[in-house]
C-alpha cells in the first residue's frame, strides 16, 4: 500500500495534468470556433457551386480533361488527417477504414496522398506507395492550400500519370460528431439529370463559348471542393480534441478524488496507530 508522501506525489502529478487538459480543452474550443465559422461560410457556396457544375457536366455536350472517364487503372487516395494527436479517435477511425479501402479490391492500382502528419506516419509503415507527403499541412492550414493541392492533383489527371483521384476526410457535423467521406474528385461526376419517364433536359446556352467556362469552373469546382475538405477536418478535429481533452479534465478530477480520499484513509491509519503505540507503551508495567 503507497505511503501519505507517495500519494501526495500523484495527486500533485495528476493535478498538473489536468490543469494541461483544461488549457488544451480551450484552446481547442477557440479554434473549433474559428474553424467551425469557416466552413459554416464556405459550405453553401461550395455545395451550391457542386450541384451547378455537376448539372452542367451533366447536361453539357461539350468535353473537357477533367470530365473525362477513362478505364481505372492508377488511382491515388488522398487521405486527410491531423498534425497533431491527443484528439481521441479522430484520426484512428479515418485510418482503419483508408486501410480497409486500400485492401479490398476496389482499386487495382493505387498510391496515397498523406496529408497530415498522423497520415505521413501511418503509411511510412505501410505498405503502400506514397507519392506525396504534406506533414505540416493542417496545423498551419491556409486559404491558399486547397487551390495549391488541386493544382498538383490537376496536373498529374490531365498528363496521364493517374486515371482517378479520390478524397478521404472526416466531415463536419457537431461538436460531438463527425463521419468519415470517401469522395470521387477526379474525373469530376456528371449529374444524372434524366429522371425515369422524363425527357432529358437541354444543354445551356453559354457566355462565353463553353470551353472557356468550362475551362474556368472546373478547375475552381475542384479547389472548392478540396478546400472545404481541409476545413472539416480542421473543424472535426478541433471538435474531437475538444471533447477528449474534456473527458480527461474529468477523469482526472475523479482520480483526484480517489487519491484524496485514500491519501486521508492512509494518513487515518497512521495517526490511529501511533495513538495505539502511545497507549500501548503508557499503559506497560513500570510506567
Amino acid at each position: 500500500m503507497a505511503n501519505a508522501r507517495d500519494l501526495r506525489r500523484r495527486i500533485r502529478s495528476v493535478k498538473g495534468t489536468q490543469q494541461i487538459t483544461k488549457a488544451m480543452k480551450m484552446v481547442a474550443a477557440a479554434k473549433l470556433r474559428r474553424a467551425q465559422q469557416r466552413i459554416t461560410q464556405l459550405r453553401p457556396y461550395a455545395d451550391t457551386l457542386d450541384r451547378v457544375l455537376a448539372s452542367l457536366a451533366g447536361r453539357t455536350e461539350h468535353s473537357h480533361l477533367l470530365l473525362e472517364r477513362r478505364e481505372t487503372g492508377r488511382v491515388w487516395l488522398v487521405v486527410v488527417t491531423s498534425d497533431k494527436g491527443l484528439c481521441g479517435s479522430f484520426n484512428a477511425n479515418l485510418l482503419r477504414q483508408a486501410e480497409r479501402e486500400l485492401r479490398s479490391s476496389r482499386w487495382p492500382e493505387v498510391e496515397v496522398i498523406a496529408i497530415g502528419r498522423k497520415a505521413s506516419d501511418f503509411f511510412r509503415r505501410r505498405q503502400w506507395q506514397v507519392a506525396l507527403e504534406e506533414r505540416e499541412t493542417m496545423s498551419q492550414l491556409s486559404p491558399e492550400d486547397g487551390p495549391r493541392l488541386t493544382r498538383r492533383l490537376v496536373e498529374s489527371f490531365t498528363s496521364g500519370q493517374v486515371d482517378e483521384v479520390w478524397l478521404m476526410y472526416n466531415r463536419f457535423t457537431s461538436l460531438i460528431r463527425h463521419e468519415t467521406r470517401v469522395e470521387q474528385l477526379l474525373p469530376i461526376q456528371r449529374a444524372e439529370i434524366a429522371d425515369a419517364g422524363h425527357e432529358p433536359q437541354v444543354d445551356y446556352l453559354y457566355e462565353p463559348e463553353p470551353r472557356a467556362l468550362l475551362e474556368h469552373l472546373l478547375p475552381r469546382h475542384l479547389e472548392v471542393k478540396v478546400q472545404r475538405a481541409l476545413y472539416d477536418s480542421a473543424a472535426s478535429e478541433q471538435a474531437a480534441r475538444m471533447t477528449a481533452m474534456d473527458a480527461a479534465t474529468k477523469n482526472a478530477n475523479e482520480m483526484i478524488d480517489r487519491l484524496t480520499l485514500l491519501y486521508n484513509r492512509t494518513r487515518q491509519a497512521a495517526i490511529t496507530k501511533e495513538l495505539i503505540e502511545i497507549v500501548s507503551g503508557a499503559g506497560a508495567p513500570g510506567n
